[in-house]
This record gives structure tokens, C-alpha cells and sequence, in this order.
């Protein structure tokens, strides 16, 4: 028994199984449809038209 949990210690943990890839791989889509939505979202929209007209006007475009 010894000798399992030395070699079990030894190896350790070298990355992600392919569980934890799936769980991280839902919870990156998941994040990038927040994202997403928050993004087309009218008031972001109109805060980015803000910042561009600014910035075009101060450079003078």
C-alpha cells in the first residue's frame, strides 16, 4: 500500500481532466454570451458612439 500512495504522490497533478475542460469550456461560452449581449446593449452602444465622437473631435475628424 505504501507503494500506490508514493507513486499516487509522485505523479501529481500535471493539468485538467477532461471533466474540468468541459465544466471550463460551458463556463467560457457561458461568459462570452454575457459578454455578448452586454456589448449590443443600446446604452453601450451610445457610451462607445460618445467616446468616438470625442475622440474625432478632439483630433479633428
Amino acid at each position: 500500500m505504501r507503494n500506490v500512495i508514493a507513486r499516487i504522490r509522485r505523479k501529481g497533478e500535471n493539468g485538467m481532466t477532461t471533466a474540468e475542460y468541459a465544466v471550463g469550456t460551458v463556463a467560457a461560452c457561458g461568459f462570452g454570451g454575457v459578454l455578448y449581449q452586454i456589448l449590443k446593449s443600446d446604452t453601450v452602444r451610445g457610451m462607445v458612439e460618445k467616446v468616438l465622437e470625442q475622440a474625432f473631435s478632439v483630433f479633428g475628424g
